[in-house]
């Protein structure tokens, strides 16, 4: 209760996290994930590149050649992700993949960037899961320590600068920058590749 006497409405005891959601693997896989993770991911060690990728794909990942993979790296489940080719993921990105996270080729996601796949319905008293993909095209780069919401999807080539919010869709070619992110302007002078 308030300090004006209003009562809440939410109730999180109602919670079914089976309601609108699917987890795509057993009990016994994700728990298999997750010692896997703690010892090979989340770790400072930096294990080799190739052997994360082995672990990846043995639990349900695409993963394309070329990826450079940091320590300290959380990907929630694997199963529901998709990684092209030379990709780069840095120092303390969290992939809270529940739902598809495809990732395309040249994609480079920078220290502790946050790409949210998870949700929750405000409106519904019992706050049941609202989760939604999320697509980085090829040749994006995502700056340091941006959010990328549900739903969202980062054209070809765009850049998010550090610290910036993604919500929806971003036009190809473009750099975007603040809360929630803007155009700035285009990636390549006039409007050319290298």
């Amino acid at each position: 209760m308030s300090a004006d006497n209003t009562v809440s409405r939410v109730r999180l005891a109602s919670f079914d996290p089976s309601r609108n959601y699917r987890r795509g693997a057993g009990k016994a896989k994700m728990a298999a994930w997750y010692l896997v993770k703690i010892c090979f991911f989340l770790t400072a060690i930096p294990f080799p590149g190739g052997f994360k990728c082995f672990l990846l794909r043995l639990f349900g990942a695409t993963v394309g050649k070329g990826l450079v993979i940091k320590p300290r790296v959380n990907i929630h489940m694997p199963w529901n992700l998709v990684i092209g080719n030379n990709v780069w993921i840095g120092e303390e990105a969290f992939l809270l993949n529940f739902e598809r996270l495809q990732i395309g080729n040249d994609v480079c996601i920078s220290q502790r960037a946050f790409l949210c796949g998870g949700n929750h319905d405000f409106r519904d008293p019992s706050m049941p899961y609202r989760n939604g993909p999320i697509t980085l095209e090829d040749g994006v780069w995502i700056g340091a320590s941006v959010f990328v919401a549900p739903e969202s999807i980062v054209g070809t080539d765009s850049v998010v600068t550090a610290c910036s919010l993604v919500t929806g869709k971003l036009a190809a070619g473009g750099i975007y920058s603040g809360q929630p992110a803007v155009w700035i302007k285009q990636r390549w002078k006039n409007n050319q590749q290298s």
